[in-house]
């Protein structure tokens, strides 16, 4: 069976600052890449897979050791195949007649994660064994960087991601080979309706309350918010009180999963099954609050220099 561990990073100031670095080269990657794919169809008529764009990887390396060439190249290609998947599910959606959406740039907001595909391989989980005490993971380029493992982790580690939430960093481990746990059977069978008011109603009368995270914190957003609009645009002062308000939306999503986990965990060490009805529960939270309107998407810009950096090392050869 396989399963995910995410834990959270404890960086040194200068770690932290390197791990951003190591994100915005992942990005510029990306949408270097995509660019690259564009202007090649749309110049030649070409078609460039990632076998291609993963070839030209050396060269790219070599002509920025200071950039490019510091990270992993496995996670590099890590991001190409990321890439290489958004087209693959893009074609897909036009096979089977479904509104397409072309791939698109990443905004520095829309990309958060960079994932390292085998263990050992410029990453290393658990690098500092003769520490019992605290664990840490090694990343190329980074070093060794402090994790808060609150649990243990079973099976065999097989890739590792480093994840952007806020100001908080968080490492994501994906195992392979980890035991099964079935757990006792009880011999009790339910069936669940899901609410707006109420979280879950029990086919037994038992209800799980709404906990209202977001009404609970509304005060303190917002008079976040007020500050956020009497700051002048592209100040420091600005960027701090966005930060304010993400860290406040970040805290109520994290009370959400940990209450969506505590009550679905609840549920299945009470039951042996549980039934429940095919729902959109998207649907019915904008019906119930009336907020069903239609959002026009609107498209990163492009990274300019990014693409000229590709071009001139090789990428449009």
């Amino acid at each position: 069976m396989r399963r995910s561990y995410k834990f959270l990073l404890r960086p040194t100031g200068k770690q932290a600052a390197t791990l951003a670095a190591c994100l915005e080269d992942h990005r510029q990657l990306y949408n270097a890449a995509l660019e690259h794919r564009r202007t090649a169809y749309a110049k030649a008529g070409a078609s460039i897979g990632y076998g291609d764009q993963s070839a030209e990887l050396k060269h790219i390396r070599g002509d920025d050791p200071d950039g490019q060439g510091r990270w992993s190249f496995s996670s590099q290609q890590a991001s190409l195949r990321r890439l290489d998947k958004a087209f693959r599910a893009f074609f897909d959606r036009v096979k089977a007649g479904r509104t397409p959406g072309f791939p698109r740039f990443k905004g520095r907001g829309w990309f958060d994660t960079v994932e390292w595909p085998r263990d050992g391989d410029g990453c290393r989980w658990d690098s500092q064994p003769e520490h019992p005490a605290a664990t840490f993971v090694r990343l190329q380029g980074v070093g060794h960087v402090r994790v808060h493992q609150h649990r243990a982790v079973k099976g065999r580690v097989k890739t590792i991601a480093v994840k952007r939430e806020g100001r908080r960093w968080y490492v994501v481990l994906s195992c392979d080979d980890v035991p099964a746990e079935p757990l006792p059977a009880i011999g009790a069978v339910a069936g669940i309706d899901l609410g707006v008011a109420s979280l879950v109603t029990t086919s037994g009368g038992e209800h799980v309350a709404n906990p209202r995270h977001l009404a609970a914190t509304a005060d303190r957003l917002a008079a976040a918010q007020r500050g956020l609009a009497r700051k002048k645009q592209g100040s420091k002062r600005r960027r701090k009180a966005v930060a304010r308000v993400a860290a406040l939306h970040a805290k109520v999503r994290r009370q959400r999963l940990d209450g969506a986990h505590k009550a679905a965990h609840a549920l299945v060490h009470a039951y042996d099954m549980i039934a429940h009805e095919d729902l959109r529960i998207a649907g019915m939270t904008r019906s119930a609050s009336g907020t069903i309107e239609a959002s026009a998407a609107t498209s990163p810009p492009r990274p300019v220099s990014t693409v000229r950096s590709w071009m001139r090392a090789g990428g449009c050869s």
